[in-house]
């Protein structure tokens, strides 16, 4: 019982909240990052690519529509 548990707490970890961190972390530092951080990000989305697959129909990154005034 005790492995059983061991396993969905992982798996749980692996396929939603690990993501969901990469997630966030992309959005924060997209557009700021060096090379090399950068390739730390390909390498995060690589490496926790099950659970972004996972996730990514329920989130919602698109920039807020802008305001022009007339």
């Amino acid at each position: 019982m005790l492995v059983a548990a061991l396993y969905l707490i992982l798996g749980g970890a692996y396929l939603l909240v690990m993501p969901l961190v990469v997630y966030y972390y992309l959005k924060a530092r997209w557009y700021v990052t060096s090379s090399i951080e950068r390739v730390f990000m390909y390498f995060l989305v690589f490496l926790f690519f099950p659970g972004m697959l996972v996730l990514a129909p329920f989130l919602n990154f698109r920039p807020n529509r802008r305001e022009i005034g007339a």
